[in-house]
């Protein structure tokens, strides 16, 4: 095994902190509130449909 492979799926403190700053220079500090709490409600949505969809399939078997 390659050892580049072995440390490409490794992510530490400066990786995050690089991406972090990245993060900041394209959005700025006033838009990331916004991305964060349209995310949060993506994942919400998202789960909640995830629930349901079992749910409706056995509402549909029956």
């Amino acid at each position: 095994m390659n050892s580049l492979s072995i440390y490409f799926g490794m992510i530490g403190g400066m990786q995050i902190a690089i991406i972090v700053v990245v993060v900041l220079l394209f959005f700025g500090g006033k838009k990331i509130p916004e991305l964060m709490k349209g995310l949060g409600s993506g994942i919400k949505e998202f789960k909640n449909a995830a629930k349901e969809e079992p749910e409706e399939q056995l509402e549909e078997k029956k």
